[in-house]
């Protein structure tokens, strides 16, 4: 027999949470083959069974919180005790049950459906013939009379000269037939602009499940909501906007992204490119690199940056460390790498810590910028919105000015105003928009 117990998941970590088991008692598991889900402060994780074997004990429940250390479930040889499977039994049977209960009738209902279905066909097939000889006689007497179809070759023209859509009048001659005076008032009135307004009643939203239930808030998410709630409690912030031309950045970016997928096997996308310039200017603009420890403010050595995933249980910000001194391929790398092993549960929680400031894609989903939260103990964080293409004016040598198409984006920083100052961010955003304007990153591909 060989404990699981619940290993430590990082310097910082002291407990965790088990969210679900992956396995139940009498099942069989390999070396390293997962076995529970387990919750921090930090990140939801797997643990792996040290062992292989037959799992003969669970000691510890779902949304049960223990110590590192502390023993998860016994994992042993040989079937597992006759109590322990015994409650998992009729779960098992449960379902197998009313399987050939629900088959019986299904194969039963088809047979008798089939019967009354032969003859249908056979009552409908005379109607078609009957309707089919009463149309020819009745044109003529609709012609002079009822048929609100029919329209004379005078009003029909009218209607072509007038651009009159005939099948948007009302007739108010005999059967509602339309007549040279329908024709004129609707072309004097603006019916055509309100019929293009139909279109736009469809919609293509879906109803979420989720709409009118509730559910309990998971670890990740009660952590989140803490620090969020007392980041705004202990920190006065504030947001500045800058607008940035980064078309040279768009068209380095449209040359290389072949060259540099084949090379490193990434997407080139505008996220390194802003990473590394955000790292940069930090090197310049110490305070926002910074962190307020009771009266004195800590200025780092380092330029680590959390960045912000969008993952089903929450946002998380793995680190990427030493950023400044990064190409863009490392950058590039680096920032698929650990967006792919957060959502998939697979980051280590050291990964989540370290971070001196952080930047957020808000532009993502489309959105142009916002006021993005400084999670303590940072004390600033830069939304980069989304890259589109608008009208700008720009000057050339000469200092001549003209409208042209260009990249565009907003960046905005949040940061901590007991430290940082209005001036102070201005300057370091204006470093950052100077580096990206000029586009000069060419010897930082590393490719």
């Amino acid at each position: 027999m060989s404990e699981v117990v619940l290993p430590a998941l990082g310097e910082s970590v002291t407990e965790g949470t088990v969210t679900r088991w992956l396995k139940k008692v009498g099942d069989t598991v390999a070396v390293d083959e997962p076995l529970v889900e387990v919750s921090t402060d930090k990140v939801d994780t797997e643990i792996p069974s040290p062992v292989a074997g037959v799992v003969q004990q669970i000691l510890v429940q779902e949304d049960e919180t223990i110590e590192v250390g502390a023993v998860l479930a016994i994992v042993g040889e040989g079937a597992a005790s006759e109590a322990a499977p015994a409650p998992a039994a009729p779960v098992a049977e449960a379902p197998a049950a009313p399987a050939p209960v629900a088959e019986t009738p299904a194969s039963a209902v088809p047979a008798e459906v089939q019967a009354p279905v032969a003859p249908a066909p056979t009552t409908q097939a005379p109607a078609p013939v009957a309707t089919t000889p009463p149309p020819p006689p009745a044109p003529p007497v609709a012609t002079e009379s009822d048929d609100p179809n029919y329209v004379t070759p005078i009003v029909r023209k009218l209607a072509s000269d007038m651009g009159v859509d005939l099948s948007t009048v009302r007739g108010t001659g005999i059967g509602g037939r339309i007549r040279k005076e329908d024709v004129v008032a609707a072309g004097s009135q603006p019916s055509t602009p309100t019929a293009p307004a139909a279109p736009a009643a469809p919609s293509s939203t879906q109803v979420s499940p989720l709409r009118g239930t509730s559910e309990p808030m998971s670890r990740l998410r009660k952590v989140l909501a803490e620090r969020a709630v007392a980041s705004m409690q202990q920190s006065a912030q504030l947001t500045t906007v800058v607008e940035v031309d980064v078309t040279a950045v768009a068209q380095l970016r449209d040359r290389v992204k072949a060259d540099f997928l084949a090379k490193t096997g990434n997407k080139l996308s505008f996220m390194p490119f802003f990473t590394l310039a955000a790292a940069e200017a930090l090197r310049s603009h110490p305070k926002i690199n910074s962190t307020v420890e009771g009266e004195n403010i800590v200025y780092h050595d380092g330029e680590n940056i959390s960045f912000a995933v969008d993952t089903e249980r929450g946002l998380l910000t793995p680190v990427l460390r030493n950023t400044a001194s990064m190409s863009i391929s490392e950058l590039a790398a680096q920032i698929a790498d650990m967006a792919e092993r957060t959502r998939n549960n697979q980051l280590k929680p050291d990964e989540l810590s370290g971070g001196t400031f952080t930047v957020t894609n808000t532009g993502s989903r489309g959105a142009l910028f916002d006021t993005p939260v400084v999670f303590l103990p940072q004390s600033a964080i830069l939304g980069t919105g989304i890259v589109s293409k608008r009208p700008a004016v720009v000057s050339d040598a000469s200092g001549n000015e003209a409208i042209a198409i260009r990249s565009m984006v907003y960046l905005a920083l949040s940061y901590d105003h007991r430290i940082i100052d209005g001036a102070d961010a201005s300057r370091y955003l204006a470093d950052v928009k100077q580096r990206l304007e000029a586009g000069a990153f060419e010897p930082n591909l590393g490719i």
